[in-house]
């Protein structure tokens, strides 16, 4: 997938040979799109607000921690939040699945289990999020449903849409799948209500950052160090997520020096991804860190991050929710 990646983001004659399959793509997402509208596909409309978190792009872009921290400022609000997910990666035979702390990531999905174990919120797993989020209803009595990384899933009505945008790839060469990176046209972030930017904003976007706030021992995550504990060292710098570059580029900025292992998005590890043949340190992402701690040792730990939103961004969702409890 990686050659594949590189053409996403450049315009190359593989890019071009691919722009008749991706004109299809486009019309079959537009299509769909429309039919939804027109109810010829029915959505479920929930009895709660339901706050939808996506992007437009195939790959991380940031969306997990602004879910996160979305919970998190609900849960201020006085509000019973719930999150529901796809479970990407997830074995499970049956859903949904309502995620624990000590939950499988291999059944349920590496994000699932890192949103349990983070948002202090009920989660569901589910590929059906009108299932899922009936679920939250239905065992935890949540009166507000977030749903990651579920802009295309139009069968689950939502009340509000934030698409997140990676600040540094943006969209790639514009194209979509399979010639590009992107899941539906440009055009489809005219219908959202915000568009938030991992990095610098461009115009009618709000900015975000995700900042590190120290680094766990991945076997024991109550063992906690610095961030800075690593300045001026050589590590082993492990990433299995949609953009391991930004990973790799915020340990750099963190004076580490790294020695790269990028792998796919959502990556199985096994006990040799993560083994070297020196004694250097190992530094990973907390995604990686669920499916790695039943055979990390003592010298293997995780990066912690969270979101840092623009303000205007908790305004926004607080009227839009406070409008649509009014009724």
């Amino acid at each position: 997938m990686h050659w594949l990646e590189w053409h996403w983001y450049h315009k190359t004659p593989i890019s071009f040979l691919l722009l008749p399959v991706s004109w299809f793509y486009c019309s079959l997402i537009l299509l769909r799109r429309g039919l939804y509208r027109l109810g010829v596909f029915p959505s479920v409309k929930l009895p709660v607000p339901v706050i939808v978190v996506g992007n437009l792009t195939v790959g991380g872009s940031g969306k997990t921690p602004l879910v996160l921290w979305l919970a998190s400022f609900l849960r201020q609000k006085g509000m019973r939040p719930g999150i529901v997910l796809r479970g990407y990666g997830g074995s499970a035979a049956d859903w949904p699945h309502g995620v624990t702390p000590q939950h499988d990531p291999d059944v349920v999905g590496d994000e699932a289990v890192m949103l349990a174990r983070q948002s202090e919120c009920p989660v569901a797993a589910d590929p059906d999020r009108v299932r899922g989020a009936q679920y939250l209803l239905r065992e935890h009595r949540c009166d507000v449903i977030v749903s990651d990384d579920g802009l295309q899933h139009l069968r689950l009505a939502r009340d509000m849409e934030i698409a997140v945008i990676d600040g540094d790839r943006r969209f790639g060469n514009g194209y979509c799948l399979p010639a590009g990176p992107l899941r539906e046209p440009i055009g489809r972030l005219r219908d959202v209500s915000l568009r938030v930017t991992n990095g610098a904003p461009q115009a009618d976007e709000l900015g975000m950052a995700l900042v590190e706030t120290g680094l766990c021992r991945v076997n024991a995550p109550e063992s906690y160090a610095s961030a800075g504990s690593f300045k001026g060292e050589t590590v082993h710098a492990v990433a299995g997520i949609g953009n391991p570059a930004r990973f790799f580029a915020h340990l750099r900025r963190l004076g580490i020096e790294i020695i790269k292992h990028p792998f796919p998005d959502h990556h199985r590890y096994v006990p040799g991804d993560i083994r070297f043949q020196d004694n250097l340190p190992v530094i990973m992402t907390q995604k990686d860190a669920v499916k790695c701690e039943r055979f990390a040792g003592d010298h293997v730990w995780f990066l912690a991050v969270e979101a840092r939103p623009a303000p205007h961004i908790g305004e926004v969702v607080w009227q839009r929710l406070k409008e649509k409890l009014r009724g």
